[in-house]
C-alpha cells in the first residue's frame, strides 16, 4: 500500500551529526504545531516543548547532558536546535506517555519536511538538577514539569544511517 504518511514513518532515522545551517522558521512552525496534536490523556493537552536556539543555552544544555552520562561530549551532536517536551506530572496520571507522543510527532513532522532529527536521552536528569530547574523556572515553568526528551532539529552532515531489518517477532498475532 502506498501512502506518503506511512512512508514518512518508516524512513525516518536519527541523525547524529550535524551542520550548523539552520532551520527555517517556517518548517519549525510546521513541526512544532504538528507535534501539539499528539494523542494525550483527557484532552488536557499538559505537555509543554520548549524550543532552544540560543547557542549559548543550547551549549549550557548539552554540558549538563554530557554530565549526566560522564563524557566530555556535544550529545546534541551540533544540531542548531533543540525541542524539549516536559510533561506536566501533576496534570493527568498519563503525562509521560503524553509527553512521550509529543516527542514522536514532533520526529516524524521534522522528517515530513526535510529536517533531520534525534531523540537524545537524559531531560529528565538535566531538568532535575538545580542548574536544570533553574533553567526551568527562567522559561516560567514550575518543578511539576519533568524532561522526557530533547529532539535535536536540523541538517544532517554525511550519510544517513539505514535502517535495522525489522525482528521477525515484531508483531504477534492473536
Amino acid at each position: 500500500m502506498e501512502n506518503m504518511a506511512l512512508e514518512n514513518l518508516k524512513t525516518r532515522r536519527s541523525v547524529r551529526n550535524y551542520s550548523s545551517r539552520p532551520v527555517e522558521q517556517e518548517k519549525l512552525d510546521a513541526i512544532l504545531e504538528a507535534a501539539t496534536y499528539a494523542p494525550n490523556g483527557m484532552g488536557k493537552q499538559s505537555p509543554v516543548i520548549v524550543l532552544v536556539q540560543s547557542p549559548e543555552i543550547l551549549k549550557k544544555i548539552s554540558k549538563l547532558n554530557a554530565r549526566v552520562i560522564g563524557r566530555e561530549i556535544d550529545p546534541f551532536y551540533g544540531a542548531s536546535t533543540v525541542a524539549i517536551v516536559f510533561g506536566n506530572k501533576a496534570s493527568v496520571p498519563t503525562w509521560f506517555e503524553d509527553a512521550c507522543l509529543v516527542a514522536g510527532n514532533l520526529l516524524n513532522a521534522a522528517h515530513a519536511v526535510g529536517v533531520d532529527s534525534c531523540y537524545v536521552y537524559r531531560a529528565k536528569e538535566v531538568f532535575s538538577s538545580a542548574k536544570g530547574l533553574a533553567l526551568l523556572k527562567e522559561w516560567g515553568l514550575n518543578e511539576n514539569y519533568v524532561g522526557v526528551a530533547n529532539c535535536i532539529l536540523g541538517y544532517g552532515e554525511g550519510e544517513v544511517p539505514q535502517p535495522a531489518p525489522r525482528k521477525p517477532d515484531y508483531i504477534k498475532i492473536v
